[in-house]
């Protein structure tokens, strides 16, 4: 199996075969947590008007998302899983829009099939992938707004590529780490309303879900979206 490690919307770019587009601090640990709660689809959108022209179509879309930590005007809900853990999204469409992890998906053009990517569901990640036997893998790490390397995507993309060479990797104390480096933000008491402690162990919890978020097109409107596979 070829793996690739890649960085940012450049490696989005490059990323062919199956891309995992990686956003751990917070959009695709959000995104697992969406489809938990029962969301029928999340529409994934780089462009924030995108999203406010689906809701202006479609009242009951659930617009969710952020630009630089902090919620958007006219949105239901910021990019914070600890936020959303407990909404009720049963048969819900969700139109989502951060400043890496969906810009990630836009710009992974040349990929032949894009997954989301984050700790809570990176062992059913692997499985899927080798299940499947794919044998072109693009790990594309999006780290803060996508412009700078994270160690926590950096983290995850390692531990999956582990994961698919059947080596995997301890994480425990690489965890304990981010505390004091990308996920120090999560412990300043003057960021709490943006950056709250919880939403650090909801997204470092590993393996919470048994199952993968795929990017799929509808054949009829051409609509992208996300799809949750169960394994």
């Amino acid at each position: 199996m070829d793996i690739k490690i890649l960085h940012m919307v450049e490696g989005a770019k490059e990323a062919t075969g199956v891309a995992v587009i990686i956003d751990v601090f917070r959009a695709f640990t959000v995104e697992a947590y969406l489809m938990s709660n029962g969301a029928d689809k999340i529409i994934p959108v780089g462009d924030m008007q995108i999203a406010y022209d689906f809701k202006a179509i479609n009242p009951d879309v659930i617009l969710i998302g952020e630009r630089h930590g902090k919620i958007l005007p006219g949105f239901d809900y910021g990019n914070s899983p600890s936020q959303l853990e407990n909404i009720d999204l049963n048969n819900k469409i969700v139109v989502h829009t951060t400043s890496a992890g969906t810009q990630g998906i836009a710009n992974a053009k040349k990929a032949d099939i894009i997954l989301t990517g984050s700790l809570v569901n990176a062992k059913a990640i692997a499985e899927y992938i080798k299940m499947n036997g794919y044998k072109e893998v693009s790990l594309v790490c999006m780290g803060l707004e996508a412009t700078s390397q994270t160690e926590e995507d950096n983290l995850c993309a390692y531990y999956i590529k582990s994961l698919l060479e059947d080596k995997p990797i301890e994480l425990f104390d690489e965890i304990q780490k981010l505390k004091m480096t990308s996920g120090a933000k999560f412990f300043d008491k003057n960021q709490q309303d943006v950056f709250p402690e919880k939403d650090f162990y909801l997204s470092t919890e590993i393996n919470k879900f048994n199952f993968v978020l795929k990017l799929e097109k509808d054949k009829e409107t051409g609509l992208e979206y996300i799809k949750k596979i169960e394994l």
